[in-house]
């Protein structure tokens, strides 16, 4: 049985392009496989705290030296890190925002990448403790940067797929809807090119 994990970034809740493609993929998905179940975390709704003195005192300092502020932080860490534990599948929604991802998500990140949780260190580097999960991103973005002269400027996908294989995610599938702020044109064959993809996307 397949457990989703749905992360929804964006900061636009009128029209987010990024939320509906990962919103109507789930759902699709859902549709398709009647046992699967779904934790959805959005990140504007629910705002992950970003990585304060309290949690990193709590992820570095010794157990039983911990303030309650640091483990009530240290709590929240664990319980992100339980989803990602319990989830076959994570699907993410993030725009690009100044070429990057949203300080939303950016946040979620600083809490799941623990050490001894989601990777440890060995002697011939670290090592991904997170096994057998695929990830599915979609992303929405002004411009084009996939291909072309802004290709350098993406740190939006690259980070992602970055940070995921760290912990030991490597199956990773992305949806990208570019162009987006190109004019109506552009920005509809955009969408239309994401939903083709996603729907041609094994569920």
């Amino acid at each position: 049985m397949t457990h989703i994990l749905l992360l929804q970034s964006s900061s636009n809740l009128a029209s987010s392009v990024s939320r509906d493609l990962a919103a109507s993929y789930v759902k699709a998905y859902t549709a398709a496989h009647p046992d699967a179940t779904v934790t959805e975390r959005d990140l504007l709704a629910q705002p992950v705290p970003h990585l304060g003195v309290d949690l990193f005192g709590g992820m570095f300092g010794k157990p039983e030296a911990l303030t309650e502020a640091q483990k009530a932080a240290l709590a929240v860490s664990d319980s992100l890190v339980d989803e990602i534990e319990a989830a076959s599948l994570i699907v993410i929604g993030a725009p690009m925002y100044n070429f990057s991802i949203p300080s939303a998500l950016k946040a979620w990140i600083d809490h799941v990448i623990r050490a001894g949780r989601t990777f440890r260190y060995t002697e011939t580097g670290p090592q991904g403790l997170v096994h057998g999960k695929k990830a599915v991103l979609f992303l929405a973005s002004g411009g084009v940067y996939s291909d072309g002269p802004y290709k350098p400027y993406d740190f939006q996908e690259t980070y992602l797929r970055t940070i995921l294989g760290f912990i030991g995610i490597t199956d990773v599938t992305v949806v990208r809807a570019e162009g987006l702020a190109m004019g109506p044109e552009a920005a509809t064959k955009a969408v239309a090119d994401a939903r083709a993809r996603a729907a041609a996307l094994d569920l």
